[in-house]
């Protein structure tokens, strides 16, 4: 398998099973977050980044262009100055919106990948202003990836602390019936969904 085969395929698997995730959130439930433990994100501020978390990075990986604290160079930056507490970062206002803008970052994701050829995917290194950690571009665009599903299993783990009867089904995909390979258009939600 290609790199870009991979890559497409993990993109619809994991945006998929997110947004079926994000329709069991409730509006009324954007303000909920864990009651211990200090630092943690609100629902509408975990759903806000996970629209978030994948799209816009492929465009800065691919492109080399990052607009993260611009005012001090990168190779300055201690990895806490990358990163605002929760109590700083934005939500989003309804779960419509959150899907809506997951849908969008999916397809930025896509078009951005579209830019690549598989000898960039598999033969250029791609520095992130995160980490000191040398990988070819198509690795780290699979971190991305990775990034984007750690916050799903985020997102199962905060609905099941609100009593949602919701199970490793849900985690991994089977209750939505979205399996790898499964590709959705452009402008498909996952017809699953609830």
């Amino acid at each position: 398998m290609k790199w870009r085969e991979l890559l497409i395929d993990e993109i619809h698997y994991t945006y998929g099973v997110t947004d079926h995730l994000m329709s069991f959130v409730r509006d009324e439930e954007l303000d909920w977050k864990p009651e211990h433990g200090s630092n943690w994100m609100s629902m509408g501020q975990l759903l806000m980044h996970i629209t978030d978390a994948c799209g816009s990075t492929f465009e800065g990986l691919i492109n080399g262009a990052w607009d993260i604290r611009e005012e001090i160079p990168q190779a300055e930056l201690e990895p806490r100055q990358l990163f605002p507490p929760a109590s700083k970062l934005p939500s989003v206002e309804s779960v419509s919106e959150a899907r809506k803008l997951l849908l969008d970052d999916r397809k930025l994701a896509l078009k951005s990948l579209r830019k690549c050829k598989e000898s960039d995917l598999s033969g250029k290194f791609a520095p992130a202003p995160w980490t000191m950690t040398s990988m070819v571009l198509g690795q780290r665009l699979l971190h991305m990836v990775f990034h984007l599903n750690q916050h799903k299993d985020q997102l199962f783990y905060y609905l099941k602390m609100t009593g949602r009867r919701i199970d490793t089904c849900n985690l991994y995909g089977m209750n939505c019936r979205f399996e790898p390979g499964d590709r959705l258009g452009e402008t498909e939600k996952n017809p699953y969904s609830i």
